[in-house]
């Protein structure tokens, strides 16, 4: 078991876990050790360190540094843009940039430092004492069980055709020594009858043998196409649970994971699954040419024999050919909302290139986008593949040659400057809008294997992709990709969703996707909240009531301009780009009503303060608190080219009015390390004073209802006036 493998299977709270995450820190991220674990181990500690005094010491470590850093680099590339695996990529990208820019003129030094580090980290686990593995999943153990099974069996059979080879030599050699007797017994039959008869008995017993001998052949043939059956039948079952379930499985998820799905990403050990499919299907293929041969030489079967070799033949063909063309697959998405004249990265993989030598051919891999109509064609195998002129548009840097990637033995190719110059749409009908029209990467090769022997037309198409040319399309894009990713089955006729969903459905959906974008899934609360407003005030609670696509990104919002999507799709982007921190900390109340706020703040101590999300406007976040006339005030609401200017944080510490984060925390404790400081901030040039703006709240002139009692019940229906804030005092630094 890898090092790191057993570290991972340490119990979190261990002291010796704690201690192991310790080793890593900015001279070596543990994001590093995690997701290049496997190299590491292998150059670093494993492979033979020539002897300090040795004269290729120095250049055998510059050399494994360099491909180190390499490694890190290939893997920021490959890792996919979804949202949860950005801050892996740029990790790793910065990672590859530090050991560059310290450790270019001494890789020595980082060198010893990671080896240090794997052996502090062994003794750690030495320390921990024994590992138990985590259980193996139900499906991955009986793959592992049936590769080992047809493994066993594949050099079983190659063992009997041996066999089989002996067998039918011994027979040749009985059968040549019998006719030499049956030729002598010829020409001395007019001899002594003495001679005569003994020849006849050395006749009879060559033949007696010779009959045993030819009945061992027939069996050790028998017994051959019977083990080729089973054989077959184990790996259909193998490739059946490789390719139709967990392939399909790792696309699904891969699909998801543009929602905000963690994607575990197991594509290498899927890989590993394909390659021991193209070992055993390959050598039996050869197995069953052997036993073909072997067996043409001695001619035992009848005419009448229906030979089964054939069809067996014809199986394992089409496994072999079943299993090259659906390991064809794209390992890097295109964005799935995609800008005209804007540059985009795609990659792809063929899983079982290496074992095949594929890669001896260098197959060239073609990109071009087909419509939803073409793809329902071409899926139904009534269609050929398209050529250019019948394209739904053009992309330009579309053709690249896949090539074997470093010590992993991947075939792949790398997409990373390919561009959408035009679009050609259909029709619209009704309602329909551009954004909803969603189109497909179409990635195709051709390519040979076994000397030419078998040659294969592959293609693959990407997730649906949605088209825009302007950035105000892009909330409704993402609304119909999101619905796609969620709702989407296998194996449907492209690109069909369903019209209704349930709520159950749609809330793990929006959760999910929040959570990506911002870092916190949505509360009970906040899902509730927006059950609420989706179903326009009728939400009963229950999880078989339904959201139609219209509900959900078509038909505006009671009394707004806007779709309940738009709405949502704009606090999502402020909140990821604005207020992260604050959300994930929990300091941002966000979905709850007006009158709800103002209910919470009533029985608070003044100063009390709560951030909202907007109703009534795009994008925006106000600030509701309970004033020293016990009036509750919502200042008008900030935006993202508010924040721009001044962070939440700084907006919230330059009212003074706000004392105490709803329902009891000091606002320092949740927005102090958000602040900016005066200090931090760059001094003026060329003499000049840099002013900076400062948010204030009027001191009178609020043109809001005074309530008698301070402590009344807010009407929850009622629309209290929000405060206009100020962005006109200064400070001067």
């Amino acid at each position: 078991m890898a090092l790191w493998t057993k570290a991972q299977l340490l119990p979190n709270e261990s002291v010796y876990f704690q201690q192991i995450k310790s080793i890593y820190g900015e001279h070596f991220p543990i994001e590093v050790r995690h997701y290049l674990a496997h190299f590491i181990e292998d150059k670093f500690w494993h492979e033979p360190l020539p002897t300090p005094d040795h004269p290729s010491y120095e250049a055998f470590i510059a050399n494994v540094v360099d491909r180190f850093i390499q490694e890190i680099e290939n893997k920021a590339e490959s890792t996919n843009d979804a949202p949860e695996q950005f801050l892996i990529k740029l990790k790793l990208a910065e990672a590859a940039k530090m050991f560059r820019l310290r450790y270019s003129s001494n890789p020595t030094q980082l060198f010893h430092y990671i080896r240090q580090c794997l052996s502090t980290e062994l003794k750690l686990v030495q320390s921990a004492g024994p590992i138990h593995p985590l259980p193996i999943p139900s499906n991955v153990s009986e793959i592992l069980k049936l590769i080992d099974m047809v493994h066993n069996k594949t050099k079983a059979l190659s063992h009997d055709i041996n066999e089989l080879e002996k067998a039918q030599v011994a027979f040749a050699t009985q059968y040549n020594e019998c006719t030499k007797v049956n030729a002598h017994l010829q020409q001395i039959n007019k001899q002594a009858v003495d001679t005569v008869a003994q020849f006849i008995s050395t006749k009879e017993y060559l033949e007696s043998e010779l009959n045993g001998q030819v009945a061992n052949v027939i069996e050790i043939r028998v017994k051959i196409i019977e083990e080729f059956s089973i054989v077959i039948r184990i790996t259909r079952q193998l490739q059946s649970l490789v390719i139709d379930e967990e392939l399909t499985k790792w696309k699904r998820e891969q699909q998801l994971a543009g929602n905000g799905f963690v994607f575990k990403n197991n594509v290498d050990e899927i890989q590993d699954w394909c390659e021991s499919l193209a070992d055993t299907l390959w050598a039996n293929r050869m197995n069953i040419k052997e036993f073909e041969r072997i067996r043409s030489k001695l001619a035992l079967d009848s005419p009448s024999f229906a030979d089964p070799v054939p069809g067996l033949d014809a199986e394992i063909t089409e496994l072999l050919s079943s299993l090259v063309t659906s390991t064809f697959i794209i390992d890097k998405q295109p964005p799935q909302v995609m800008k005209t004249h804007t540059r985009f990265t795609a990659g792809v993989r063929l899983l079982v290139g290496n074992k095949l030598n594929v890669y001896m051919s260098t197959p060239v891999v073609k990109v071009c986008i087909i419509s939803e109509t073409q793809a329902n064609l071409l899926l139904k195998n009534e269609k050929s593949l398209p050529k250019t002129g019948d394209t739904a548009g053009e992309i330009l840097n579309n053709n690249a040659n896949m090539e074997i990637q470093g010590a992993n033995k991947q075939l792949t190719v790398s997409f990373r400057n390919m561009q959408l110059k035009r679009i050609k749409r259909a029709e619209k009908k009704g309602t329909e809008s551009v954004m909803d029209e969603k189109f497909s990467l179409l990635f195709k090769s051709q390519f040979a294997i076994g000397g030419g022997q078998m040659v294969y037309q592959v293609w693959t198409l990407s997730l649906p992709v949605v088209v825009i040319v302007h950035g105000n399309q892009e909330p409704h894009a993402w609304a119909t990709v999101t619905w796609d990713n969620a709702f989407s089955e296998s194996n449907r006729t492209p690109f069909q969703v369903p019209d209704k969903v349930p709520w159950s459905k749609v809330r793990e959906t929006l959760s999910q996707k929040f959570k990506a974008a911002t870092g916190r899934a949505l509360s009970e609360d906040n899902l509730h909240f927006l059950a609420d407003k989706l179903f326009r005030g009728n939400f009963m609670q229950s999880t078989t009531q339904a959201v139609s696509w219209g509900q959900f990104c078509k038909e505006p919002l009671p009394e707004r301009t806007f779709t309940f999507w738009e709405w949502f799709y704009a606090i999502m982007k402020l909140t990821k780009e604005h207020l992260r921190g604050p959300w994930e900390d929990g300091a941002i109340m966000g979905f709850i009503k007006k009158g709800r706020a103002e209910e919470l703040l009533q029985s608070c101590p003044v100063g009390t303060f709560l951030l909202r999300f907007s109703d009534s406007e795009l994008g925006g976040i106000t600030i509701a608190w309970i004033s020293e006339t016990r009036e509750v005030l919502n200042l008008q609401p900030f935006t993202a080219k508010d924040f721009v200017m001044r962070s939440l944080a700084d907006r919230i510490y330059d009212i003074h009015e706000l004392i105490t984060l709803y329902p009891d925390s000091a606002k320092e404790f949740y927005f102090e390390k958000y602040c900016t400081s005066l200090e931090s901030t760059p001094s003026g040039r060329n003499g000049y004073v840099r002013p900076m703006l400062v948010t204030t709240v009027p001191k009178d002139g609020f043109n809001t209802p005074q309530h008698n009692s301070s402590f009344a019940t807010p009407d929850l229906n009622r629309d209290t006036p929000s405060v206009a804030s100020s962005g006109h005092s200064l400070h001067f630094l």
